[in-house]
């Protein structure tokens, strides 16, 4: 006879644990045990418990391949899911194996779990785990079909509901029971306040400080007090939601006519437009791809939304500020370019259409599209192509944490035809659409890799600039570890050339990800070991670090609604010298608009409880000493950046913590 021992672990969150009666049976080399029913006195499968059992066969099974799980309903008891973490067997001989698993298992669903060493299919010796490798592959394609809901965007998940998610790929009770919480605690506030229904304009600024009195944040106090400053307009080029767009200027467009008697006050004495251009001071912030959109309709009143060009100086003292602003692409006498000379009330009326710009701006493409919908290509790709046990699977799964369950949810509340972009913003559905569709044909690989993009965009040396300095150090670390991930099991391009299942993956992503744009630059095989580590990097990067930029502050700077309007109620002034206080009050938004958007922006902006930062793998998938090894040195090095961080904003009268390891969500999650 032949005793294995086996523990089996439950996860911690609430309602991992089941009352089902669960069967384990060993699969080896020599043969199989019989399904055996995981039964000891008082309950097992608690969550966070570990169950103690022994498995006997008639003779030992050799090599052990599988572990295979599956549930049946106690009595006649509803179906109870169960979360299983991990199995370990321990051999008659002594020898240890893990087999991770870290998913649901519901139903009567039979789950084959492997050991954990990770494996390409070059690797694989024997036909059942060659066999295993198929039929997961197999199982996954069907489960997760590609499909295209809006041509021209990239492609993502065949779904008709979220609730047809698989429960390995939805969200833990507890992160929906949060998301739900923040959103019908919020809007109960604002209906008790009667401001949800109110289709009036603001009466005075005052009034808008006052809609959410407990939703503060340091940094949404420090927005409403120095939204009206140009040095703060500038900061937000920088370091706010969107640090996408800011370029150096070393030619003026053609159709932004500046001239240095225009901008004179705000340079040097004895400099010009050219000079400061030459010396690498000016800067632009070009809304272009706005131009044309068809504009929504709210409350039965016409929006508007301009498509601006915003010239930028970088002062003597290492301030960036706005020194001219022209509210359309077409030049002329009706498209007058506002300056800094200008009355204060034209000045501030101007910014806050490059403000509303940059809103939708943020939101459809910087946000949503170059975050969440690039996200779930990468995910549908990963589930559908690289089995649970080769090493880039073991690498990215942790990273596409929750994300087709959140762009499930941000589908049918955000961008449906009854969801908050539609509703309350300027663009509208069909708008959205089209900027979406826009920017996906500008797209770039080179875009999505931080230190390309900032090189491409001249601001190497742009100071005070936050996100470059946190990102390139992010991009860094993130590199490094890729790269020796990689180079465990990758030892040549050969190696890489012979994955099929790699070149499968970046094929799928290449074809419905990025709509086979040979212009994209988006490689559709991998040759090299260094086009692997790249990809991978800029995979990781913009999942996490790139989601968290532009995801974590909205309601810091989006919150005090003048400061990011999501619509605008009278068409961008074509004359100046006519603006007024109360002109400014009636072009904001509505207040129904103004709280629903509040409200948006406060949930999209809460972390939740069940988070998992960058760097850390409390699932642990790796098995080997090398890979934990690379894991243990990078939650290291960005500890290190989390304390460097901490340190200058000390300094900071605004801090920049969105970038900081311990803020960034490992996975876009919401």
């Amino acid at each position: 006879m032949a005793q294995y021992r086996i523990s089996v672990m439950t996860g911690e969150m609430l309602f991992a644990g089941t009352i089902d009666n669960v069967f384990v049976t060993l699969v080896g080399a020599a043969g199989e045990s019989e399904r055996t029913l995981l039964d000891n006195q008082g309950r097992d499968f608690a969550p966070g418990s570990t169950g103690q059992y022994v498995v006997t066969c008639t003779a030992p099974l050799g090599e052990l391949l599988l572990v295979r799980l599956d549930k049946e309903q106690y009595l006649f008891l509803p179906d109870d899911d169960w979360f299983c973490s991990k199995v370990v067997v321990t051999t008659p001989q002594g020898d240890t194996a893990h087999f991770p698993c870290y998913r649901w298992v519901s139903k009567r669903e039979i789950v084959e779990l492997r050991e954990g060493k990770a494996t390409k299919a070059s690797d694989e010796q024997h036909p059942l785990l060659v066999e295993h490798r198929n039929r997961e592959l197999q199982h996954h394609r069907e489960e997760y079909s590609w499909a295209q809901s809006v041509s021209g965007l990239p492609q993502g998940l065949l779904m008709s509901d979220p609730s047809d998610l698989p429960a390995e790929v939805r969200y833990s009770f507890r992160r929906y029971a949060e998301f739900l919480f923040n959103s019908k605690s919020t809007l109960v506030e604002l209906k008790l306040k009667g401001l949800a229904d109110c289709l009036k304009f603001w009466s005075n600024m005052d009034d808008i400080s006052r809609v959410f009195w407990f939703h503060k944040t340091e940094t949404s106090e420090y927005v409403q007090k120095h939204w009206e400053e140009d040095a703060f307009f500038g900061y937000q080029c920088l370091n706010g939601c969107n640090p996408l767009v800011i370029r150096r200027c070393t030619k003026l467009p053609d159709n932004f006519p500046v001239t240095t008697a225009m901008v004179a006050p705000a340079l040097l004495p004895g400099s010009s437009l050219e000079m400061e251009m030459q010396k690498g001071n000016i800067f632009l912030c070009d809304y272009a791809i706005l131009d044309g959109l068809p504009a929504n309709r709210l409350n039965n009143r016409d929006q508007h939304l301009a498509a601006p060009l915003c010239l930028l100086h970088l002062s003597a003292e290492g301030h960036l500020l706005p020194i001219a602003i022209q509210l359309s692409q077409r030049p002329g006498p009706s498209s007058p370019v506002f300056l800094r000379s200008d009355s204060a009330q034209d000045w501030l009326l101007a910014k806050v259409f490059v403000r509303c710009a940059e809103f939708c701006l943020h939101q459809l493409v910087s946000h949503l599209l170059r975050t969440h919908l690039i996200a779930e290509a990468f995910t549908v790709a990963t589930l559908r192509c690289l089995p649970s046990a080769h090493p880039l699977a073991k690498l990215l799964v942790p990273h596409t944490r929750y994300t087709l369950q959140v762009n499930a949810l941000s589908r049918d509340r955000l961008l449906g035809e009854q969801g908050i972009f539609n509703k309350y913003m300027c663009v509208g559905h069909a708008g959205a659409i089209q900027l979406m569709q826009r920017a996906m044909a500008q797209l770039s690989y080179s875009a999505l890799c931080l230190p390309e993009d900032i090189a491409a965009r001249g601001l190497e040396t742009l100071p005070h600039f936050y996100y470059r300095d946190d990102g390139l150090r992010l991009w860094a670390c993130i590199g490094r570890f890729v790269r020796g991930l990689v180079q465990l099991y990758y030892p040549s391009d050969m190696a890489i050339q012979q994955d099929v299942e790699l070149q499968i993956w970046i094929s799928e992503i290449f074809t419905h990800g990025f709509l086979g744009r040979e212009d994209s630059g988006i490689p559709q095989s991998f040759r090299t070991v260094e086009e692997v580590i790249k990809f991978m990097t800029m995979v990781i990067f913009t999942v996490s670090a790139q989601h968290a930029a532009v995801n974590s502050g909205q309601y810091d700077f989006h919150g005090w609604m003048p400061n990011a309007p999501s619509a605008l109620q009278r068409a961008p002034p074509t004359t100046k010298g006519r603006s007024s206080a109360q002109q400014l009050l009636q072009t904001l938004p509505d207040v129904n608009v103004t709280v629903h958007i509040m409200e948006a922006v406060w949930v999209l902006s809460q972390p939740s409880s069940d988070s998992v930062p960058l760097g850390q793998y409390p699932e642990e998938r790796f098995t080997e000493a090398g890979p934990r090894k690379l894991i243990q040195t990078l939650q290291e090095e960005l500890k290190t950046l989390s304390e460097d961080i901490k340190t200058r904003n000390e300094k900071l009268e605004l801090p920049y913590p969105y970038l900081s390891p311990e803020h960034i969500e490992s996975s876009v999650a919401i």
